[in-house]
């Protein structure tokens, strides 16, 4: 359990060049200010100016780390060694995001920040047996850290006390590199280092096919519109990529680069999770955030390293089921850059 007198703050990353605003409810990403062309600076991210939207939770997961499980489990339910657990439904018809009180709408406790020229923060959160229907106490931390004048390093760690159980974190983040208050991501461009996606049943769980999207409205193996072909994919693009060729570095991969024309910003993202949900922020509709900043359909864009959709009940997937002892690692590097 979290210390009970631990209270939402927010504690900043700032070396000069970048500056990152973190909350340690949902280590949560607020603002993330980064220069573009003429070193003009701008925030990046969706959000809100204080807490309370966040409290009330106004916020579609912006910025936040969910968990114990991202994205969506199939009816909600699971077996594990034989036992059948059942989570809450809180995107019917299945459960998604940890639940009711995943990971994102915790306080988590302060271990410590540094400042200088490689500040950090780092958050602990101490998750219970039962919580959310999930399996075994497990206790996680996330680690903040500007690891150079204009890139992000998060480190996600997680290990199970007790129990077997399925652990896969993925950091939300709403990105419009032009700036959050400036309209729709239709006009960045994006390439993903994936020749394959998990398709989807209507309930936007996977099938349990994983498809080459060579030749679909899905491939962005190259530098491409985000808006393309996104009229051809429903509402817009929520599906789970397969990263399986991106160059590595430091032990990760290289996963998606984006690229906003109107103010030169560059992003590279490098994981070394296996999959990454792109998301085209299809169900924002009408969030006032930051300077009253309307929030609408792909106001932002998602990149969200993860295990793969349901994965604890397909077989075929990369397992995410995490031994007692054993460490749940998860690292994440936010790149930024001008072209």
């Amino acid at each position: 359990m979290a210390d009970p007198n631990t209270k939402p703050e927010l504690f900043e990353l700032n070396n000069g060049t970048m500056s990152v605003l973190i909350t340690n409810l949902g280590c949560t990403i607020t603002s993330l200010s980064v220069p573009g062309k003429d070193e003009k600076l701008a925030d990046v991210v969706l959000g809100f100016d204080s807490l309370e939207p966040y409290l009330k939770g106004a916020a579609p997961y912006f910025g936040c780390i969910v968990g114990r499980v991202a994205n969506r489990v199939k009816d909600g339910k699971f077996t594990l060694n034989g036992v059948e657990f059942s989570l809450p439904i809180n995107k019917p018809p299945n459960s998604l995001h940890g639940g009711h009180k995943g990971f994102d709408k915790r306080v988590w406790d302060l271990v410590e920040h540094k400042k200088g020229e490689n500040p950090s923060v780092t958050f602990k959160y101490h998750a219970h047996d039962g919580e959310e229907g999930y399996p075994g106490d497990v206790s996680v931390t996330a680690t903040y850290k500007l690891t150079s004048s204009t890139t992000l390093r998060l480190d996600m760690e997680a290990v199970p006390e007790n129990k077997p159980t399925p652990i896969s974190l993925a950091q939300h983040t709403y990105w419009n590199l032009a700036g959050h208050n400036s309209g729709n991501i239709l006009d960045h461009s994006i390439q993903i280092w994936a020749n394959h996606i998990t398709p989807v049943d209507q309930n936007t769980i996977p099938t349990g096919e994983i498809v080459p999207v060579k030749g679909t409205p899905f491939d962005f193996t190259y530098e491409k519109r985000v808006g393309e072909s996104i009229h051809e994919v429903g509402i817009g693009y929520d599906h789970n990529y397969v990263l399986d060729h991106g160059e590595e570095k430091s032990g990760l991969k290289h996963a998606a680069k984006v690229k906003d024309p109107s103010s030169s910003r560059v992003l590279n993202l490098w994981s070394n999770a296996p999959g990454m949900q792109f998301y085209t922020g299809n169900y924002v509709n009408g969030v006032t955030g930051k300077g009253g900043a309307v929030y609408g359909k792909h106001a932002g864009l998602c990149l969200e390293t993860q295990g793969f959709p349901n994965a604890i009940n397909q077989s075929n997937f990369p397992s995410v089921v995490v031994q007692p002892g054993e460490k749940y690692k998860h690292t994440m590097l936010f790149e930024f850059s001008v072209e």
